[in-house]
Parts: C-alpha cells; structure tokens; sequence
C-alpha cells in the first residue's frame, strides 16, 4: 500500500467502505464504467493482446519485477490512482482528475523498504474476481482453484478493455500482478492466448521465512487497526495477517502447523509450487528470484520472452539478505528443494 490504509482520514475510510465494501454499490460501478467505454475498448487488442500477468505466492520479488516491466511505458496497470473505484478506471479518472496530486513514494506498509506512490501498479484486479466470482473460490478457511464461467472471462476481457482505455496513448498492454491468478490460471491462459503469465519463485526457505515475518507484521498492524484487516480483505489479500487464508492446492498440508511456526510457510510454498511446476501452457514463464538478481542474462532472456523494449539500462534487482537458518522439518525442506530444483528447470524452457 503506497499509503498505508492506517494512515486513511475518516472520509477516506467512509468512500472506501462504500465503494469496497458494498458489493452492489461496487458491481454498480463496474457496470457503469463499461457503458462509458464501451466505443473506447478495442476488443481484438484485448483478446490477442500481449499482455502480462505477474502472479504466484507472495515474497517471491513480485512487486520489483511488476515495477521492472511497468517502467517500460508500454503497459497501463491498475494503480492507487484507481482507488477507491478499481472497477471504473474510466468514470473515476474523469472525476478525481480535479484533485489528484503529484505521487510521492514511500515505504509501502510491508515495511520491506520498497517505495511506492499513488503511480504504482498493484494487485487492484482482485476485486473483479471478488466481486463476480468470489462465491467459487473465497472460503472462509482458504482460498482454492477454479474455473470462471465463459461469462464471468468474458467480462473480465472487457475489464482489461477499460483499463487499457483509460490509459495514455501507446499503453495497449495490460499488466497486472495478482497471486490469486493462480487459482483460475488454465482459464486465464485460454482467455488470453498472447499473453505471459510469470511466475516468480524463491528459495523456499527464503520465501518462507519472509512470509513468516509479514504474517506477524501484518497481525500486529492489523490488531492496531482493524481498518487495516478490512481494507486488505476487500482486495482479497489473504496472503497474511489475521485475515490469512491460504492457498488449497491438494490436502492442504500447512494446516499440520501453526502460522506462526516456520514448517506451515514452507508447507505452503510445497503445496503452491507443487502445483504450478506441473501445468503446461505456452504463455507460463518461471523465474526464479535468485537468479533474477545474480545473473544479468535472466533479465535479458525476460525481455525476449515478455517482447520488452531492448537495450534499456538493467532494473536493480538486489537480493535481500534473507533469513535461512530456519527450524524446520528435514523431510519437509527435502521436498522443497526437489520442487526448488524442478522449477529452476522449468526457467530454461
């Protein structure tokens, strides 16, 4: 969040729970939107788009690979500029254009020293599939994989279409980064046969112990201000916090652990990558987060494969010092590992 959602005035908090937190009030501005654009959406440049969609498990260097790509001018993505009203891009840039001010980035509210402002792209999409197929995935003790409706693709191919419309001009690729994609990612790739679906992965110790951290970060944050939770669970950002919901790929095997306990994050990386390094599909790209950072030919390779501008300066991309020394369960980490090495694998494909 470019401006933590605890630092949110009472008005601010007020139009978000209208425009959020009201499932009719929000569909009502979808439908809205999409009479205003109609004659703006390009519905060939939508379905057979090359458009790119950053999704997988959290703290998997999601957010500065998502930057990475939109700081090449070609995509129009979701931003806090689209806040509070992510299904009416259109409609909400007309009014809000009067007062919207100059972004200046802070550290966003992960506390994991990344910048962003009010120009970030972020996972604002989920709010579409929450509010017109969050009875088919959104349990209340996980998240677990579906297949949208023909319908439901349909819209969600006009969604991009305002989207792209309410861009500037030379922005005709969608980008998005939502890790719940994973849940409908055989649907998506149908949906859009042109388009990259990336999906980072992270030495599972690593990752494991980041979303460790952000879980306890977020609980303690949340319990302070509840508006926090809310605000997260109208995104369906269940990735962590008291709102955590977990990803059910097969028998759900974290659930053997407490989330405060290392062995139920790398139980969950298990479950997650299990199922991804399996699916088959020419638009699917794997990167792995560690090698992103060490190896500049990575980078370049992505440029080919997401047909990005060439010869631009190489994004920064550090490899924070993370946390490894974990105590967790030796079979368990085995596991990890084996999935860790099959999906660096899939990288060279």
């Amino acid at each position: 969040m470019s401006q933590a959602a605890s630092d949110y005035g009472w008005a601010d908090r007020a139009l978000h729970r209208l425009a959020l937190g009201i499932p009719a009030l929000t569909e009502l501005s979808f439908d809205l939107d999409q009479k205003a654009s109609e004659g703006a959406r390009d519905r060939h440049v939508v379905e057979r788009g090359r458009h790119v969609f950053v999704t997988g498990l959290a703290r998997a260097g999601t957010t500065i690979l998502l930057t990475a790509i939109h700081e090449t001018g070609q995509f129009r993505s979701l931003t806090y500029r689209d806040m509070p009203f992510p299904l009416a891009p259109n409609l909400w840039k007309r009014i809000s254009g009067r007062w919207q001010l100059e972004g200046v980035a802070r550290e966003r509210a992960h506390g994991d020293r990344i910048a962003a402002s009010v120009d970030s792209p972020e996972a604002l999409e989920q709010v579409f599939w929450r509010i017109h197929t969050g009875e088919d995935y959104i349990r209340r003790e996980a998240l677990v994989p579906y297949t949208p409706s023909a319908r439901a693709l349909g819209r969600f191919q006009n969604y991009v279409g305002a989207v792209l419309a309410s861009g500037q001009s030379g922005q005709r690729r969608y980008l998005s980064k939502n890790n719940n994609n994973i849940l409908r990612l055989p649907a998506l790739l149908g949906a859009f046969p042109r388009a990259r679906f990336v999906l980072p992965f992270r030495h599972p110790l690593a990752q494991a112990a980041s979303l460790l951290r952000q879980h306890r970060h977020f609980s303690v944050v949340q319990t302070q201000t509840p508006f926090v939770r809310r605000y997260m669970d109208w995104l369906v950002h269940h990735e962590f916090g008291l709102g955590h919901r977990p990803f059910r790929f097969g028998p759900q095997s974290c659930t053997r652990w407490s989330a405060d306990d290392p062995n139920y994050w790398l139980a969950l990386w298990i479950d997650v990558y299990d199922a991804l390094v399996g699916l088959e599909g020419e638009g699917l790209v794997f990167v792995c987060h560690e090698d992103l950072c060490r190896e500049p030919g990575v980078w370049d390779a992505l440029v080919a494969k997401l047909e990005l501008p060439e010869g631009g300066e190489r994004p920064p991309f550090v490899l924070a010092p993370g946390r490894t020394e974990l105590d967790v369960d030796p079979a368990l980490l085995a596991r990890a590992e084996e999935i860790y090495a099959a999906l660096r694998a899939r990288t060279e494909r």
